[in-house]
């Protein structure tokens, strides 16, 4: 069954968070190369979301002929 859109945005929001919470760990424990590995991922999934959220607002503006 495919996935809903609203469900893959909550997704990528789960993946960025993760991602971001890794980041912390890994800078806090002086690791500033993987935080910035981290860092990159998380801003990754956070545009594929932004992407994604602005495709489904837009698909849902469209008016029903």
């Amino acid at each position: 069954m495919p996935q809903s859109p609203h469900n893959r945005i909550a997704e990528l929001h789960n993946l960025a968070a993760h991602a971001h919470s890794a980041a912390a760990v890994a800078h806090g424990k002086g690791d500033h190369m993987a935080a910035h590995e981290l860092t990159k991922k998380a801003h990754e999934h956070s545009m594929n979301v932004h992407r994604l959220a602005e495709e489904l607002a837009t698909k849902d503006a469209t008016p029903k002929v």
